[in-house]
């Protein structure tokens, strides 16, 4: 399993590397913080709100503040680099916009976690094919009770 792991790692680097490309390329200047807010929504698959992301810049950048956090996501969310999550409740998470995933929500504790899932592009093509619509995109969410919460019962 620990190959696996160091290819997960790779990935990460090139995803980070990848974004920044993104960013240039939109004319983003990209700031230390910017660096910093991009490198943990990649590393972090747990969808963050800004103010995770604040309380873990916090000590690297003494001098950011949370609306910092917002700007830099809204520059993110703008160019196509972040989506912003707002299933109902308080604060938007923010989530790194990668390939084809899905989100699995707990119940009880409101966490969100990514499943890879490559083949429903079929069933937009199916979506296509039986009702003549031009299919942007779908949302599929999968509901219910996560590990830890499963363990407090």
């Amino acid at each position: 399993m620990h190959e696996h792991h160091d290819h997960e790692h790779d990935h990460t680097h090139d995803e980070i590397k990848e974004a920044v490309e993104r960013l240039k390329s939109s004319g983003v200047r990209i700031t230390p913080q910017r660096h910093a807010v991009l490198e943990y929504l990649i590393e972090k698959e747990t969808h963050p709100t800004a103010d995770d992301i604040y309380k873990a810049l916090e000590e690297k950048f003494p001098n950011m503040s949370v609306a910092t956090v917002y700007n830099n996501l809204r520059v993110f969310k703008d160019i196509g680099l972040v989506k912003e999550l707002t299933y109902g409740d308080v604060s938007s998470r923010f989530d790194y916009n990668t390939t084809k995933h899905y989100h699995v929500i707990c119940e009880s504790c409101g966490k969100i976690v990514d499943f890879h899932y490559p083949s429903l592009d079929e069933v937009e093509a199916l979506a296509e094919t039986v009702t003549g619509f031009e299919v942007s995109h779908h949302r599929l969410e999968i509901y219910g009770t996560c590990p830890d919460c499963k363990e407090k019962h």
